[in-house]
């Protein structure tokens, strides 16, 4: 079987002299819903979508190339493995610095589970720790079929009824109770 080619991206444009070059922001996966000021990627030719390109190959960007990525409601679509080779990417994209923002449904919100294009298992928090090298190496050996190392942070996205409550009772709830956290969002840094 012939190894599927990344679509080709038109050249970056060189700044005049003087002036600083113009960051790459990707929004991977973005449906018709692109971020503003950011390069649309999808695998179907949504309106918006400015790059089409399937993410479970190669990515056509270079090596530390991408200053920026964001991907709202597209990991959960993806196998296990297809998400190692996501962050992998990622992180090869992306340059030293470099800063991506992944937004899930949260394991506990029937979000995660009601949609049956959503793949198993669903996203939690504890992934995050996955994706950092150092931690790999000590408590997961293992996992050698990931490749890359970001700092994280994690937060989520509560349910409304929690929203007006004390920041106490949003962390037990969201620990605990189905349907608190209705989204999680991690911010991953590349080292």
């Amino acid at each position: 079987m012939a190894k599927k080619r990344p679509p080709t991206l038109p050249p970056p444009s060189l700044p005049s002299p003087g002036q600083p070059a113009a960051r790459v922001q990707i929004d991977l996966g973005c449906g018709p819903n692109k971020r503003a000021g950011f390069t649309g990627v999808d695998v179907r030719s949504f309106d918006g979508v400015d790059v089409v390109a399937d993410l479970t190959g190669p990515w056509p960007w270079d090596a530390d190339s991408v200053d920026e990525a964001h991907s709202s409601h597209f990991i959960e679509h993806l196998t296990g493995p297809q998400r190692i080779h996501f962050v992998n990417e990622l992180h090869r994209v992306l340059k030293v610095g470099g800063i991506a923002t992944l937004i899930a449904p949260h394991c506990f919100s029937s979000r995660a589970y009601g949609d049956l294009t959503h793949q198993w298992p669903p996203v939690s928090e504890f992934w995050g720790y996955y994706l950092l090298k150092e931690w790999r190496a000590a408590n997961a050996p293992h996992n050698d079929e990931y490749t890359c190392d970001f700092n994280f942070q994690c937060v989520f996205n509560l349910h409304q009824e929690i929203i007006p409550r004390h920041p106490e009772y949003q962390q037990h709830a969201s620990k605990f109770f189905k349907e608190a956290a209705q989204d999680i969002i991690f911010t991953l840094t590349k080292r």
